[in-house]
Formats: C-alpha cells, structure tokens, sequence
C-alpha cells in the first residue's frame, strides 16, 4: 500500500495553503474541527465545505454522520453522501449505533471510516465489517494510560494477519516521532493537523541552506 496523508482540518484557509503541496491525498473533518472553525455541524455547512474541498481538486473527503441512533447516523451519513458519491468517505463513531449504520452503508458500496478506535479488537471489528478505513486516536489512547503507539502497531498487525483491505488511518497525532515510529511498521495512512503537516518536509537546517543558495545567486 502507498503512503497516504490526509489534512485533518475544517478550516478551508489551512486547505488553501497546504492542498497545493502535492502531498495530501484527502481531508478529513468531524464535528470537534468544525467547531474549532467557527462552524455549525449542518449538512448546509458541509455542502459548503465539500464544494471548497472539490475546487481544490481533493478527490477523498472524509464526512462524520451525527445523531444519537443509527437511524439518525445513516439518515445524516446519506445526506452527507449526496453532496459528492464519488468523492465522499462517511465517518461514523465505532459504536453498536455506529456499526449498524456502517454495515447498511457498506453494503451499498459506501466507503466507511469507523472512528475514535481505542483497541485492536475494534479495528478487526471494522475489518470484519469491511470499512475502508478504522480511525484510532493515537494520543487520546496514550492520554488514557496505555502506550498509544504500541497499541496502533498491534492494531495494524492484526489487520496484516488477517489479510484485510481494510486500512488504518492514524489520527490524534502529537508528533512527528508518531510517524517515523510507526511508518517503518508499515502503518502508512495518517490524518495531520495543519502544524504537524508542516512539520514534515521543514527543518532549520534546509530553510538555512535554500537561504544560502538564493544569496548565492545575487551577483555582486
């Protein structure tokens, strides 16, 4: 599988700066991100922002269904879905409401991220019910007392053991390190906040040599 990072933001401005890069291949938002944008949690909204995210070219946005039933999550998660079939991954929590609504989905040919995974056992729960992506919250599991990052490598062995196409999506990223810890593992799919996205490609000792390079040029 090829590495694939995916903008974890509401906020059409970090899109605009960090779309152009070449280096994402979708963005991802939820209720939480929303919020911090400024933004209310509406299907109005979202169509707003989907027709930012198609005008930028992003060919995979991550969309959270909402509601307190399955009946509500699948009633929101196919609203959403209307607002661009080809383009749209449905995010719903993992939970037995969250479940029910992924399995009605999938069994439609929708693409389902099953999020806020905290252990092994449910990212083979999303597998065994054929999500594309299972979401767990890598900082948030290490806020709870356990080793976030040794949990997300179990997570993905158990999804290599058992031969699944279904694939991890890392979130809750509070590092750099979190990367280069579980990249060589062979976890290849991240949701970045704007500010550890740029974190990826910068260092004061390249900005140092460009800088030396553009003085060079000036002919004196």
């Amino acid at each position: 599988m090829a590495l694939r990072f995916l903008i974890d933001s509401a906020n059409v401005h970090d899109w605009a700066e960090l779309w152009p890069l070449g280096l994402f291949q979708g963005i991802t938002t939820n209720p939480t991100l929303l919020r911090r944008a400024g933004l209310p949690c509406t299907v109005e909204t979202l169509a707003d922002l989907t027709d930012q995210a198609l005008k930028f070219g992003c060919q995979e946005l991550h969309l959270q269904a909402w509601g307190s039933s399955s009946e509500e999550l699948l009633s929101h998660a196919r609203a959403l879905l209307a607002l661009a079939p080809e383009h749209i991954v449905i995010k719903l929590p993992l939970i037995e409401g969250g479940l029910r609504a992924a399995a009605v989905l999938i069994a439609s040919g929708v693409r389902v991220t099953l999020t806020a995974c905290y252990a092994p056992s449910q990212a083979l729960a999303a597998a065994g019910l054929g999500a594309t992506y299972v979401a767990p919250y890598l900082g948030r599991i290490s806020d709870s007392g356990v080793d976030g990052r040794a949990e997300v490598i179990r997570m993905q062995r158990c999804l290599d053991g058992v031969g699944t196409t279904t694939r991890l999506l890392v979130a809750s990223l509070r590092s750099l390190e979190d990367i280069l810890t579980l990249a060589p593992l062979g976890v290849d799919t991240y949701t970045l906040s704007p500010s550890l996205a740029r974190q990826i490609w910068t260092h004061p000792l390249t900005e140092q040599a460009a800088s030396q390079f553009a003085a060079d040029t000036v002919l004196t």
